[in-house]
């Protein structure tokens, strides 16, 4: 478990740094950030990045950290990015970092008057809200049932691997399925998604998380592959599952328990 929150602390230390580094970019790219400035930043060790390339990846990252650690801010981080959808004129109040990424911006007699500068200190209060998430992290005041589930599963696919490699081939890729299907009940959880089964297989965890776009065709596809191999050791009875078969089943439920969250 340690291992675990220290891999995690890691990752989130990464992500607040990604989010300084986004701040950053989006002064220099609105050329408001001095020579002397930038040489000091880059003397950090800090990058400038292109925005647009980075900023939806990091959200997407970021949105979840602070729906888990600090709920209180979450409407308030979302709505940095998404903005007023009810406006009915742009302000620097209601422009969004969404509106920055469009490259919005207003003109009244061919003056601007709302540009991509007006997002600035949206993604400064962003970046700063993640990283009082990260402090919360550090002070050990928050849920930790994420660590515990992942290390639970790690143990448990380590005995699948023992069951396979002493030709217990069925056993081992039953409980590997069960975890499959834990950790898919686990992400639809997280994200407020409910299949419409009471009862749901991991097809349809994987198809509800795919309607929902939180995971793409290429991994919704992985995933039914990889339902495909449990329906073989646990009800085909045409022909046995390979110790192959279930090793690339074993190992595509580990990659899939530490990338789909």
């Amino acid at each position: 478990m340690a291992n675990q929150f220290e891999k995690l602390k890691d990752e989130l230390k990464q992500l607040n740094k990604m989010g300084f580094q986004l701040y950053y970019s989006m002064v220099d790219e609105c050329g408001q950030i001095s020579k002397e400035e930038l040489e000091d930043y880059l003397k950090k060790g800090y990058e400038i990045v292109v925005f647009a390339n980075e900023y939806q990846r990091w959200y997407t990252k970021a949105y979840r950290v602070v729906s888990q650690l600090i709920k209180e801010r979450l409407a308030e981080f979302e709505s940095l990015y998404k903005g007023d959808p009810k406006r009915k004129e742009v302000t620097y109040i209601n422009y969004s970092i969404n509106d920055y990424l469009l490259g919005l911006q207003t003109t009244v007699s061919g003056v601007v008057k709302r540009g991509p500068s007006d997002a600035i200190q949206k993604m400064e209060i962003q970046y700063k809200i993640l990283s009082s998430a990260r402090e919360r992290f550090n002070s050990v005041l928050f849920d930790i049932k994420d660590i515990v589930q992942a290390d639970i599963f790690e143990s448990e696919l380590d005995t699948a691997r023992e069951l396979n490699k002493k030709g217990f081939v069925r056993a081992a890729g039953a409980v590997t399925g069960v975890i499959l299907e834990k950790h898919l009940s686990h992400v639809c959880a997280l994200h407020n998604i409910k299949p419409k089964k009471a009862h749901p297989s991991i097809s349809e965890y994987n198809q509800s998380l795919k309607d929902n776009e939180t995971i793409d065709t290429p991994t919704w596809r992985f995933i039914q592959h990889l339902g495909d191999i449990r329906n073989l050791c646990d009800h085909n009875k045409e022909r046995e599952p390979s110790k192959d078969e279930v090793s690339d089943f074993i190992n595509g439920v580990d990659k899939i328990s530490k990338t789909v969250y």
